[in-house]
């Protein structure tokens, strides 16, 4: 009898997997990367590294108590770092969990889905206006407080309203998920990358804010205009569209869910919609103006929190819950930033980092600030299908990439531009992106199909961000 083999298909491991492979090896590298460091010194409140001043150390010495110093990570060291790492990043983790629980607070609220049934409704009539109006509000969600997962009510919710207009599955797929990526690729006060990577590099006041705001602007209207020309040709030639034989089963499947569209937009969820927008001016207003860091900003949104569940009508108690339930929402990426840290931590105590740079900088000399930032941005971009996370990237790359990119002479913000862009809009495409597969298994596509539709714009949209990482970094440091 013939054996029945079954197919086996790529399988990536788990990003905590990941993570500790790279322990491992970096703990393998303290042994055959050579130590050493760079002198350090205070400018404008922040540790800069000194070009030129980096020195070899010994594997094995005495310090100045006469002990001897073993810079060899070994495997205790290994099982140790993850812990070490939690602790580090502490107040990173602290902040994901703070804005994580008050989110979901609001989002329990229901304000966000009944205002946006509301615009639905609004716009039925004029059907076209539905997708920039649509892709701007999720845009924005995805720029100040990263919306990405909260999306996943939407796609249920416009799929048969809009392929009842006559569009396809797709147009609907693309309103929420393209609308809320490219929001969250030009990240203005997005807590879960600007914010966290400038934090870690000790960057206060988010002084690039105004290049964030002009690539939130550049970057929504190519997504909108793509959406609508795509609409606007499925529409005149439903046959043109790459799900047209499935459509039809879809659209048998669903009917338009008049009943969510036909509910209130109560006072109370109109002032959590006031909350929230006051509370975004607030954390803006504070970062620009005031220097606010992770703190002060954590403690904003644990206001609009409290607030939004007092004026819902929510009791303490529910409050409370939801408040916990945000919490285990957000335990995953709060302490994929810690083991990220681990990785460091090996790195630190073993003295490589700095030969790391030392080497990179080297090699790297010469060449033009804008080919530094491309291979930047492309790094960045290769590592999120790894580490599907952006707060995770953040932690794994920053304290690398912050001092290279001082190194070579550059604005240390083209590192966290880099980052919010790079990561964000590998996950366009990515296999690894959970909002990308959620939203596509929602709305019954293929990830094929989805890459026949999209690679075109997602070149696109990456040749615009490397331009606005070239400039992050070719502007004076403020």
């Amino acid at each position: 009898m013939a054996e029945v083999q079954k197919k086996r298909g790529l399988r990536i491991p788990h990003v905590y997997t990941i993570i500790f492979i790279l322990m491992a090896l970096t703990a393998a590298l303290t042994w055959i990367v050579p130590s050493g460091s760079f002198e350090r010194q205070e400018l404008n409140g922040r540790e800069v590294t000194v070009a030129g001043t980096y020195e070899s150390v010994e594997k094995v010495y005495a310090d100045e108590d006469g002990a001897e110093v073993d810079l060899k990570q070994g495997l205790f060291d290994v099982l140790e770092a993850p812990a070490v790492g939690i602790q580090q990043a502490v107040e990173v983790v602290a902040f994901i969990l703070i804005v994580g629980g008050s989110f979901q607070v609001i989002t329990a609220t229901g304000a966000i889905t009944s205002g946006v049934a509301r615009i639905v409704k609004k716009f039925k009539s004029k059907d076209i206006l539905i997708i920039p109006i649509l892709m701007a509000v999720f845009a924005l969600g995805g720029s100040t407080f990263g919306m990405a997962e909260e999306t996943l009510p939407f796609f249920a919710i416009l799929l048969p309203i809009v392929m009842a207009m006559g569009y396809d599955s797709i147009t609907a797929f693309m309103i929420v998920f393209v609308g809320a990526r490219i929001g969250y690729i030009a990240s203005t006060v997005n807590p879960f990358n600007v914010l966290i990577a400038q934090g870690i590099l000790n960057i206060q006041g988010n002084p690039q804010l105004w290049l964030r705001v002009v690539a939130l602007v550049v970057l929504t209207a190519i997504a909108i205009a793509w959406v609508v020309l795509y609409a606007r040709r499925v529409k005149k030639n439903p046959e043109s569209s790459i799900a047209y034989a499935d459509d039809i089963e879809k659209r048998k499947e669903h009917a338009s869910n008049d009943e969510l569209l036909e509910a209130d937009f109560t006072g109370r969820q109109k002032a959590v919609i006031i909350v929230f927008v006051l509370g975004i001016a607030a954390i803006v207003w504070g970062l620009v103006t005031q220097g606010w860091y992770m703190n002060e900003i954590s403690a904003v949104f644990m206001a609009m929190a409290l607030l939004s569940g007092i004026v819902s009508g929510m009791s303490e108690k529910e409050i409370a819950t939801e408040f916990v339930k945000g919490l285990g929402d957000f335990v995953f990426s709060a302490v994929v930033v810690g083991l990220a840290r681990g990785i460091l931590v090996i790195a630190n105590d073993g003295l490589i980092i700095d030969t790391v740079l030392n080497a990179l900088a080297t090699g790297l000399a010469g060449i033009s600030p804008v080919l530094f930032t491309s291979i930047l941005y492309v790094v960045d971009n290769l590592l999120s299908i790894l580490v599907p996370s952006s707060s995770g990237i953040a932690a794994l790359t920053i304290p690398i990439f912050g001092p290279l990119v001082e190194l070579m002479g550059l604005n240390p913000e083209a590192a966290v531009t880099g980052l919010s862009m790079g990561s964000a809009a590998m996950s366009l495409i990515s296999p690894t992106s959970a909002m990308l597969v959620a939203g596509l298994g929602v709305c019954k596509i293929s990830l094929g199909q989805w890459w026949r539709v999209s690679w075109k714009f997602f070149l696109a949209v990456s040749a615009v961000c490397l331009v606005f990482t070239a400039v992050s970094g070719l502007l004076p440091i403020v």
